[in-house]
């Protein structure tokens, strides 16, 4: 009975105003092409997810190669007298790099583990990590094993993978110094046009300039290197003096990497303003304000947090910026403050090594994924503070 009440709620109903029984399917019917729809996105968001886990994983998994690799460093020190294959203790030069007990040597292709050292003797476990062991004739240099750590990478600032060094502060800090300066153009002429565009420009105006203002995210960011060291760096030096202003600095690619954002800075800032409701600014007008002042205490309070999203998603797009830096700020890695002076970006230094006679698996190859990783984890941490701002100033204005 129960059945048949539940078959008769689903296939039919009464029309009571004519006195009769109609019959309507109120199942959920199958559509064949949602289906298909549904199954394509599904597919297409586990392709990016898959995508971006594979990108992390091959940085992970080399950077942990990179940090964990056994490197070779010279100690200036050599073999006194020739040494046999059944001697496990030798003299070395006093003066060198400091050796210590555990610490791991090589001597030509032989791995030697320090048991002890006592004055200039070392005693020695030989045909450590499966090498061979051999006679060595005297004068031989002796390498010591050491691995690049986390303090060193975060702390140092001298980066040179052939020598041994690994500081990134070098290679942040004219990151950091050219997104500044491109932040220091981009962000107030952007909002500027933003809120030129959304107040004062008319609906023609608005159709024209746009457009226009796109055909800059357009321009392949090479030409915007070479116009940094072809047009700003002697734009510069005729300011600031030849002197002064070297020919690479990170100041031209500054300024240079701020004007192709502020079209990204300019559109997305627009967005939000033209988003804020009219109300707002007729209950301004209202109360006797100008357009300027409705703009500025108003309109962009209102829109703060769809301008901050636009403005760190902004700075993401300069950290990442690779051609104009790797032409124009300079190829060595170089830690100073100064703008006028050539400087390596983690990017130009990405494109300057990759681009060389690379081998594969040498520590020059690790590093890049290194800093691969390390510029991911700036990039995602601004996304997730874009995304705090906006939800944290969404709630306000809503």
């Amino acid at each position: 009975m129960t059945q048949q009440i539940e078959k008769l709620s689903l296939s039919s109903t009464t029309d009571f105003e004519n006195g009769y029984n109609r019959t309507f399917d109120l199942r959920k019917r199958r559509r064949v092409g949602e289906t298909i729809i549904y199954v394509l996105l599904f597919i297409s968001g586990a392709i990016s997810i898959l995508t971006t886990i594979g990108i992390v994983y091959e940085l992970g998994k080399e950077s942990a190669t990179f940090f964990t690799r056994q490197l070779w460093e010279q100690t200036n020190r050599s073999l006194e007298v020739s040494l046999d294959q059944n001697a496990t203790i030798f003299s070395i030069p006093t003066t060198g790099l400091t050796l210590a007990a555990g610490d791991v040597i090589r001597i030509e292709d032989e791995v030697m583990q320090i048991i002890a050292i006592e004055g200039g003797n070392l005693s020695v476990a030989r045909g450590a990590q499966g090498t061979e062991v051999a006679a060595h004739r005297a004068g031989l240099e002796i390498f010591t094993s050491r691995r690049v750590s986390l303090v060193e990478f975060f702390t140092q600032t001298n980066w040179n993978p052939q020598i041994g060094k690994f500081g990134i502060w070098a290679l942040l800090n004219a990151t950091l110094m050219t997104s500044v300066i491109a932040m220091l153009v981009a962000l107030p002429i952007g909002l500027s046009i933003a809120i030129f565009l959304s107040e004062y420009a008319s609906s023609r105006a608005r159709k024209l300039l746009k457009p226009i203002l796109e055909v800059l995210a357009g321009i392949p960011t090479v030409v915007y290197g070479y116009f940094a060291l072809t047009f700003m760096t002697p734009l510069l030096r005729s300011i600031f003096g030849s002197g002064v202003v070297e020919i690479y600095n990170t100041a031209s690619a500054g300024i240079v990497i701020g004007i192709l954002i502020i079209p990204m800075v300019s559109s997305m800032s627009e967005d939000a303003l033209s988003a804020v409701p009219s109300a707002l600014r007729e209950a301004s007008y209202g109360l006797g304000a100008t357009k300027l002042e409705t703009a500025i205490k108003v309109v962009v309070p209102a829109a703060i947090s769809g301008i901050m999203a636009a403005f760190i998603v902004a700075v993401s797009r300069a950290i990442g910026e690779t051609m104009i830096v790797a032409i124009a700020a300079g190829a060595g890695p170089t830690f100073t403050f100064n703008p006028f002076r050539p400087a390596e970006t983690m990017t130009g230094h990405i494109v300057r090594i990759s681009g060389g006679d690379l081998s594969y698996a040498s520590i020059d190859y690790n590093s890049i994924f290194a800093i691969g990783l390390f510029l991911f984890f700036i990039t995602l941490s601004l996304n997730m503070i874009s995304q705090r701002v906006v939800r944290r100033f969404r709630e306000v204005y809503e």
